[in-house]
């Protein structure tokens, strides 16, 4: 079955970013929505889809999400399906938390092999909530493809404190998001931002970013 995507923006945009969604979350979802419209606005074109399990809980079948490592076939086949559908040019991938989480797992055989130009990660679930022990950042250490991540300074699966210790490779850079939780929604009574602010900064960072990695 080819892979169906949500499409935001123009086809005629020099550079694609393909999205996969978090373990609890669809595609559609408000947050995999507002960032798709975000980046569409800046200038890109964004290709959303879902892995199987979350496609079937259309159909009524209420799958468990998967151990993430098991997904990554189905992110290598959704870049395939994207190209089989004329999309050309430059390709950033990424996800929303677990889906950035397996496209970083990827990356660097795509990258390798001239598929994508760099990865952009929101929200990475560095480790589950309340279990700081179970780190998912050892393949993040020698990381080759040029990355950036977008992180809530509130963001249960990983701390400012905490991934400062991380060792993480040099081809990564951490966007910091103030008082931002793992869906970068921040208080605006306490910090003073909102949604709109996060997601504009987030916009404008990626497009300054593919700026410099994209020739």
């Amino acid at each position: 079955m080819p892979t169906s995507f949500l499409f935001d923006g123009f086809d005629t945009a020099p550079v694609t970013i393909l999205l996969a969604h978090g373990a609890g979350a669809s595609m559609d979802s408000p947050s995999m929505t507002a960032t798709a419209k975000a980046l569409a606005t800046a200038g890109f074109q964004v290709a959303r889809f879902e892995f199987h399990y979350m496609a079937a809980r259309r159909y009524g079948q209420r799958k468990p999400p998967p151990r993430a490592e098991t997904v990554n076939p189905e992110y290598i086949k959704a870049i395939a399906d994207l190209r089989a559908r004329g999309v050309a040019g430059p390709l950033i991938i990424g996800g929303k938390s677990m889906g950035g989480r397996v496209a970083s797992m990827v990356a660097d055989e795509m990258f390798a092999k001239g598929e994508i130009s760099g990865l952009v990660c929101l929200g990475y679930p560095f480790h589950p909530p309340a279990k700081h022990e179970q780190l998912r950042t050892k393949h993040l250490a020698d990381l080759k493809t040029p990355t950036l991540i977008f992180q809530g300074t509130r963001d249960e699966f990983g701390t400012k404190e905490e991934v400062a210790t991380y060792g993480l490779s040099k081809a990564i850079e951490v966007i910091w998001l103030e008082d931002g939780d793992h869906d970068l929604k921040p208080r605006k009574s306490v910090s003073g931002f909102s949604t709109a602010d996060h997601l504009k900064t987030l916009a404008g960072t990626v497009k300054a970013w593919t700026g410099r990695i994209v020739s």
